[in-house]
């Protein structure tokens, strides 16, 4: 069984900063890419990917601000947020595609909540 566990969100005021963390654990072989997506409303949106080489994607509203970073050692990956607006605030999820053998597996945090006031 597979457990990402996310870790960091909280309530920020407008033009703060606040660490994101997510850690894979259980069985699986390797990571593929793990990254951030986020939900306001009905929609589920990236923030940012990141491939276990190194290799980041991020949503044009937080390029700039966020950054993604991988620990392949630990298994864990941060998003370090950086002059936070309150259209960031959202629950948080952390997602990762990890192989099982060959076969890629993709599997979700339970989220975590950002508010951000102005």
């Amino acid at each position: 069984q597979v457990r990402l566990v996310e870790s960091g969100g909280g309530l920020v005021q407008a033009g703060g900063s606040l660490r994101l963390s997510c850690a894979a654990s259980g069985s699986f072989f390797s990571i593929n890419a793990m990254g951030w997506y986020r939900q306001a409303g009905k929609q589920r949106e990236l923030v940012a990917t990141i491939t276990s080489g190194g290799t980041t994607n991020y949503a044009d509203s937080v390029k700039g601000r966020f950054t993604i970073s991988i620990d392949n050692a630990k298994n864990t990956i941060h998003l370090q947020m950086n002059s936070l607006k309150p259209e960031d605030t959202a629950v948080y999820y952390c997602q990762g595609k990890l192989f099982y053998t060959s076969i890629l597996h993709n599997y979700w945090g339970q989220g975590t909540q950002v508010t951000v006031s102005s």
